[in-house]
């Protein structure tokens, strides 16, 4: 892998999540109420697929990023999580659609489908919701159990 292409993985998706958390934080800090934060990751950070070591450790940096955050901001009764999608029927699988490449892939998804991008959505309300008010510092599978992890 060529070294800029490294350098732009790990700027876009981890220096870009760290960026966005020191603002936010800030500002929920700031406004003394306290909240949540949910990062996207990926199960590919805790997967670590082949031919794809600069995304997946970059999805690894955000969950230990979530970790340490959410220590560091726990007393200002601020939440810090993180999504983990596996795949979610998006665009950008547009290309395999109808294909075997497509069977493959769901058939190794526990429930053999891809995830809708509401479904990460109703996940990042839940956490930011008074029902999830006692999350904090996970990064949790929402992959159809595609990694099943204890």
């Amino acid at each position: 892998m060529p070294v800029d292409a490294w350098d732009t993985v790990i700027r876009v998706n981890l220096r870009g999540t760290f960026l966005m958390c020191k603002v936010f934080g800030q500002h929920l800090i700031d406004a003394g109420h306290g909240g949540s934060i949910v990062n996207i990751s990926s199960i590919a950070g805790k997967l670590l697929p082949p031919n794809t070591t600069a995304y997946a450790a970059s999805k690894a940096g955000i969950q230990a990023l979530t970790a340490g955050m959410a220590q560091e901001v726990g007393q200002y009764k601020i939440r810090v999580n993180a999504i983990c999608p596996g795949l979610v029927d998006t665009v950008r699988i547009d290309d395999i659609r109808g294909t075997p490449a497509w069977d493959q892939a769901t058939a190794r998804i526990a429930l053999h489908r891809m995830g809708a991008g509401e479904e990460i959505a109703h996940a990042v309300m839940f956490l930011c919701s008074d029902q999830g008010a006692w999350f904090t510092g996970q990064s949790i599978n929402l992959d159809g159990g595609h990694a099943v992890q204890h």
